[in-house]
């Protein structure tokens, strides 16, 4: 049997193989965030399709944090009992799902939050709008935000939560040395830059309590100039797992990093899968946690090669599974031929437009047939 599909565990949460759905934005909820039909037959066909664990796309904590339209919101007890029908839908066809708690920062669009974008900084920032810095006191009150988000996933039957700290989103731009110029105990070495995580982090796990599962998805690497660094991105991931966060995504690049962004277009070639595999086996030497690793992985041998080479424990995929969504279970009957996803980067068309996510390329071949 492939190293793939034994049984691993986050924290107490036990998953049937080593794959991960990463977020990723599907952009069909309601207006209001609310979940819709569509974005649970999403999740179920994904659960149908042998994913073992199921993150949803970035769900805003607080509505200044929104970050695009149609996106999933947990920032209202009214928001729950939709998240409620999601999770059972999903554990009904047999899957596991977390929730990723996100805050856009100064990526948040003043245009459609109707508040101006806060971050660690009023400096310029590489991506996302100029913005207003945020208090001491307005961090502590942002952690409050997660802790009780947090709390509506447990109460709506999650099996855990994420912590969205990568892309220059929020948490992200905490970290970072390109958007976080603060002076105080939030900014400078890395230990003062992972502090607001550390907060969030603390929040959460005071409101679930010890036997949840809480994980977090942060950059390997800005791939910015005077950005995140591998050796910071560890140091941060080992401060935050000795607090007692059950496991770590690492991801990498920004809107800004040019060819280096988290979602780069073009195929994979043979070999080179996983493009931070470097950084997860560093992380994995040094932490007593699950490492998981997205991108840039497109075949059941590449996911193999990077959890026996001690890149990762897990293995996550965005782009193929919006194609595919029964890519695990083809994998798994013994079908390994490689994702037929092309990295064209052609479905976020319609989750900008307001349509929700689908693969552009496969309709387009289904209508030439």
């Amino acid at each position: 049997m492939s190293v793939m599909f034994e049984t691993v565990g986050i924290g107490p949460l036990k998953l049937s193989n080593r794959f991960v759905r990463s977020a990723t934005w599907e952009g069909m909820a309601t207006d209001e965030g609310a979940v819709t039909d569509g974005l649970i037959d999403l999740m179920v066909a994904l659960a149908a399709g042998g994913v073992g664990l199921i993150i949803t796309g970035h769900a805003y904590v607080s509505t200044e944090g929104q970050a695009g339209r149609r996106q999933l919101g947990v920032s209202d007890d009214r928001l729950i009992p939709g998240l409620g029908d999601m999770t059972r839908a999903v554990h009904g066809a047999g899957g596991r799902i977390c929730l990723q708690l996100a805050h856009a920062g100064l990526q948040a669009p003043e245009q459609l939050t109707g508040q101006p974008p806060v971050g660690p900084s009023d400096d310029p920032p590489p991506a996302g709008a100029p913005g207003r810095a945020l208090s001491a006191a307005e961090i502590k009150d942002l952690a409050v935000a997660f802790g009780r988000a947090a709390g509506r996933a447990k109460e709506a039957g999650f099996d855990a939560v994420q912590i969205h700290a990568a892309h220059a989103y929020l948490l992200s731009q905490f970290l970072s040395p390109a958007f976080n110029k603060r002076t105080d105990e939030y900014g400078g070495p890395i230990e003062n830059r992972v502090r607001a995580a550390r907060e969030v982090y603390g929040e959460v796990r005071r409101v679930v309590g010890d036997d949840f599962p809480v994980l977090i998805k942060m950059n390997s690497s800005d791939f910015l100039e005077g950005g995140l660094t591998v050796e910071d991105a560890v140091a941060a991931a080992q401060l935050l797992v000795q607090d007692g966060l059950d496991a770590v995504e690492l991801s990498g690049g920004t809107a800004a990093s040019g060819k280096y962004l988290p979602v780069r277009p073009g195929k994979v070639k043979p070999g080179e899968e996983g493009y931070y595999r470097d950084a997860g086996r560093a992380l994995k030497g040094v932490v007593d946690a699950p490492v998981i690793l997205v991108g840039g992985i497109r075949s059941l041998e590449g996911a193999e090669g990077l959890v026996n080479d001690g890149a990762a424990d897990l293995i996550a995929l965005c782009r193929p599974l919006i194609r595919e969504p029964d890519l695990i279970n083809r994998w798994q009957s013994g079908d390994r031929a490689v994702a037929a996803c092309l990295s064209d980067n052609q479905c976020f068309g319609p989750v900008v437009s307001g349509k929700g996510l689908y693969c552009v390329t496969k309709e387009k071949e289904g209508a030439e047939r």
